[in-house]
């Protein structure tokens, strides 16, 4: 077992290094440059993302089906993950994080037109779509569709259940001194009584619940920067000045390079941001849309906000907490989460504790879209039945269990993931720039799609 986790540890660093990164940020910045820097388009998207247009064919509305996704995709790694880059790759790594998310935009918003494009509509209405579409119907690739199935369905028992389950019954077990047992039972209890919805359900929940814990935390890190505020052009200076410059990062950083605040921080945004893993699309397949680009800009806001915003403003919370207050462990993701947490009297440790527990809790609601999709795929609705259960009783154990080699699997599937969809994206990116055209730069996103 040793030896096994070893070899995955390993193998999920490599996956997760140099090559993932060249793989994704050259499928961003080709993209970028493919479709005309679609960032610019960033404040109509957010508008889209809140019209409603029930006109439109979907099961939910484009703000559910962002919502979903970004529940599936702020999460943890938000908050101890940037954490760990500063830690890591000192505060240039913040700059590069934010990049990351700028350039992984367009890859989101090409995953969600191929996702309308070339989704399909079953006999009782409801929608599919994903990766796995794209590569059937776009590139006549169904070999690739259910390699990307298969990983996406193992991934998520990682990633997307256990390791958060884990990370929500430590917390309570460390804040409340609650037993890991009844968490895993409470948690299972309340994902069932959701997940039985389906997606409808899912949305329901994610649309209530990502609002809340979005804004809970960012006033939580809008109150810190205010605490911090004689330190914030410091801060900025250091973290610009950390990205390009070695030597510019002094004091306790002085040992990180800016090849390592470029690994971690880029490794950290693209990890965050899902953009160019696929699975964003599974559920933007089911959005109320009446054409692929508007969807396609809904969807790209998920990345704006999870690491453009969210991201970004953790990182210079981090940051200037350090500069404020040098007694602070920095070399320790988690301590240092904490501690500037800590900083805000009496409730600072309460908002970082929820802010956690509904990360983690929205990430198994989300991910738990994405991985019946995937087994449907695979083998059909009756599947799904089967599939729920085990999904629930994973959470229990997910809870009481010890989870290293669980985590290092579920990192090398999930980078697994990626490969066949940037396939798709690359290979498709015709077919984007195409819809984009015909939609987007023709000042047609009003009109309905065939």
């Amino acid at each position: 077992m040793d030896i096994l986790t070893a070899f995955l540890a390993d193998l999920s660093t490599w996956l997760w290094g140099w090559p993932m990164i060249i793989m994704l940020l050259g499928t961003h910045l080709f993209l970028t440059i493919r479709l005309r820097v679609p960032q610019r388009k960033i404040w109509t998207a957010i508008r889209l993302s809140v019209t409603t247009d029930k006109q439109a064919k979907g099961d939910v509305s484009q703000f559910g089906a962002l919502a979903t996704s970004l529940a599936a995709t702020i999460g943890t790694g938000n908050i101890i993950g940037v954490a760990t880059a500063v830690s890591l790759g000192g505060p240039g790594a913040v700059l590069w994080c934010w990049f990351t998310g700028v350039l992984g935009i367009s890859t989101k918003y090409a995953e969600g037109l191929l996702a309308i494009k070339y989704r399909v509509k079953k006999p009782d209405g409801e929608m599919l779509g994903g990766p796995m579409y794209a590569l059937e119907r776009g590139l006549n690739m169904r070999w690739l569709a259910i390699l990307f199935c298969v990983f996406t369905a193992i991934a998520a028992f990682g990633i997307g259940n256990t390791v958060q389950a884990n990370s929500i019954s430590l917390l309570v077990q460390e804040t409340c001194g609650v037993s890991p047992h009844i968490t895993g039972v409470v948690v299972a209890l309340l994902v069932a009584l959701v997940i039985v919805f389906g997606v409808k359900g899912i949305a329901r929940v994610c649309m209530g619940l990502v609002p809340f814990m979005a804004l809970f935390y960012v006033l939580g890190c809008v109150y810190i920067l205010w605490l911090n505020a004689a330190y914030l052009g410091e801060s900025l200076r250091l973290i610009v000045d950390s990205a390009f410059n070695a030597h510019a990062a002094g004091g306790g950083f002085a040992g990180t390079t800016v090849m390592m605040a470029a690994r971690y921080g880029i490794a950290r945004g693209l990890f965050s941001n899902e953009s160019g893993l696929g699975s964003a699309a599974i559920v933007a397949a089911a959005a109320q849309t009446r054409n692929p680009v508007r969807q396609a800009l809904v969807s790209s806001t998920g990345t704006f906000w999870d690491t453009v915003v969210i991201c970004a403003l953790t990182g210079l919370v981090l940051v200037s907490s350090i500069i404020a207050h040098p007694d602070i462990d920095y070399t320790q993701g988690g301590a240092l989460t904490k501690a500037a947490f800590g900083k805000i009297p009496v409730v600072g440790t309460f908002i970082l504790t929820v802010g956690i527990l509904t990360f983690a809790f929205s990430t198994i609601l989300g991910w738990s879209y994405y991985a019946e999709k995937a087994i449907e795929y695979l083998g059909g609705r009756r599947l799904i039945k089967y599939y729920r259960v085990l999904w629930i009783v994973a959470i229990y154990f997910g809870s009481v269990m010890q989870l290293s080699i669980v985590w290092n699997l579920a990192d090398g599937m999930n980078a697994f993931m990626a490969i066949p969809n940037l396939i798709s994206l690359l290979l498709l990116s015709g077919v984007v720039a195409s819809e984009t055209r015909k939609y987007l730069w023709s000042g047609r996103l009003d009109d309905y799609g065939d």
